[in-house]
């Protein structure tokens, strides 16, 4: 690729025109390829290519009698405070929250329809899974259960979500310091049914107290999501709303997102929709938006992709489950002309975001009772577990549930998983391929990569200074997570830390996840 020297404010660089203020700071941090924020297309051929997890095994079956079909919305985080309920769990707990519901159907001898609550279960490893009795909340006479709230609390007239996070804002009070949102339906002082999301708040995550309605702009009938982002300071909160579109391939209104922050958890900014890169309007049920644990600078999301044939066809007919699917649709029609897959989104500033058009979760090969409206429903979390291959590193494994609205079948909660770092890549095939970066500055004396070739492949890596000097390294190969690079100039990452650089990626039948300098 051929390049010519430019000057513009005061700094050499090859074809690119830099200056102070478009010199992007990486520092320590560890930068994921999940999308173009760090990459000059117009200097690379390599793309930027998702990859989907992996299924493993069922890790919850909600067969118990306030569980059932329904039980969906699942979401986790890490408590390293909390031991578990017995109080082995000497590293830290993973807290699992979820609706527990039988829903309803018009199919014979379909389990009766219970009202909705919420659940909790635990994990030491993500693996093993126990829903402890807690004692709390009354179901049909027995409190032996693992319910956390019910629809009939205080003003609670109907949950239809109950997501719970761990606030690590520095002054948050400590009897609030887990805090539950969900939405929650009750009556004005004239009498008027209002929906609105509501607080609830607790010292152990265990026992919650109702608070303060948080807004009442929005549909909130999915997970929505808030959490402390402390790279800025405030509150981010992500929430289920509609909008009206003129597009003639999808009905109206249609499903999204919308955005929401406050700095003091009273105060909210009235919501706006999330904007897309690509343009398209497409609904997204729901947004399981998070900072990645990681590279919390980058926002990620695993929006529910809903997708409404408007008429029943030959292939609804081939699809299996057919008898299922039409009883689904006495109740409403869509609820059988609807199937549902699942997006990876991305983020810098929490509000514009990156989408991929290919889908991260599929429904599963066709089984007879899949292929519907609740799909591809991944939980909110994820949790660090071993391997599956001996000796390899740990990996990341995320949730989803099957068998959603089965009138005969509990919901099962399914574990898949996925590289550290894994979500996406730059990626090159059995060509050679560049991929070049936007000019960066990082703090560092060696630079660190996660990536993959093949044995024939193979990745150089060359860092280019600000007077067009290159420092290649060696030819690099295999997969690992966390391999140092290796230059011809041993001292070429220290003398150039601090100082702007573009890195180009050479690179055939190979994958590059995420870079880090320390």
């Amino acid at each position: 690729m051929k390049q010519t020297l430019l000057t513009i404010g005061g700094i050499l660089m090859m074809g690119l025109a830099v200056s102070a203020q478009n010199v992007i700071p990486i520092g320590h941090d560890r930068e994921c390829f999940f999308d173009y924020y760090l990459i000059d297309k117009g200097l690379s051929t390599a793309e930027l290519r998702i990859h989907q997890p992996v299924l493993r095994e069922p890790v919850l079956t909600h067969d118990a009698p306030w569980e059932g079909s329904g039980s969906d919305y699942h979401n986790l985080f890490f408590d390293a405070d909390y031991k578990g309920i017995d109080g082995q769990n000497e590293k830290g707990t993973y807290r699992l929250y979820y609706l527990g519901w039988q829903s309803p159907s018009k199919e014979p001898n379909a389990k009766p329809y219970h009202p909705i609550v919420a659940c909790y279960a635990e994990s030491a490893d993500g693996i093993h899974w126990v829903k402890p009795n807690l004692g709390l909340v009354d179901f049909n006479g027995s409190k032996e259960n693992n319910i956390v709230l019910s629809s009939g609390y205080n003003h609670t007239g109907g949950i239809d979500n109950f997501y719970v996070f761990k606030d690590l804002n520095p002054e948050c009070s400590p009897e609030a310091r887990y805090k539950g949102i969900s939405s929650c339906h009750f009556n004005d002082a004239e009498g008027k049914r209002v929906i609105s999301l509501r607080l609830y708040y607790s010292a152990d995550s265990i026992h919650f107290t109702e608070g303060d309605v948080i807004t009442t702009k929005g549909a909130f009938d999915s997970v929505n999501i808030i959490f402390w982002d402390a790279r800025v300071n405030l509150y981010r909160g992500y929430i289920r709303g509609f909008h009206q579109t003129n597009n003639p391939r999808i009905k109206s209104p249609v499903r999204d997102i919308a955005y929401i922050e406050s700095k003091d958890f009273k105060t909210w900014t009235d919501p706006k929709l999330l904007t897309f890169d690509d343009g398209e309007d497409i609904p997204l049920y729901t947004n399981v938006i998070n900072p990645y644990f990681r590279a919390p600078q980058i926002y990620i999301g695993f929006p529910t992709r809903y997708i409404e044939r408007f008429d029943w066809n030959g292939s609804f007919e081939e699809l299996g489950g057919k008898d299922f699917r039409r009883a689904r649709m006495l109740m409403e029609k869509r609820f059988g002309l609807t199937i549902t897959d699942c997006v990876f989104i991305v983020s810098r500033n929490g509000q514009d975001y990156h989408r991929f058009w290919e889908a991260f979760m599929r429904p599963e090969v066709e089984n007879g009772i899949n292929w519907l409206y609740g799909d591809c429903y991944p939980a909110v979390g994820f949790t660090v577990t071993p391997n599956v291959v001996p000796g390899g590193p740990d990996e990341l494994s995320m949730y989803a549930n099957r068998n959603h609205w089965h009138s005969q079948l509990p919901a099962v909660l399914d574990r898949y998983s996925i590289r550290m770092d894994g979500f996406a890549s730059l990626h090159a095939d059995g060509k050679e391929l560049v991929a070049t970066t936007k000019v960066i500055s990082y703090e560092g004396s060696d630079m660190f990569i996660n990536f993959e070739t093949s044995a024939m492949g193979y990745l150089y890596v060359t860092l280019i200074d600000a007077a067009g000097k290159r420092f290649a390294s060696c030819e690099t190969f295999g997969n690992t997570l966390d391999r140092k690079v290796i230059f011809d100039d041993p001292e070429a990452v220290k003398a150039n830390s601090g100082k702007p650089v573009t890195i180009e990626f050479r690179m055939r039948d190979a994958d590059v996840y995420s870079m880090q300098f320390r």
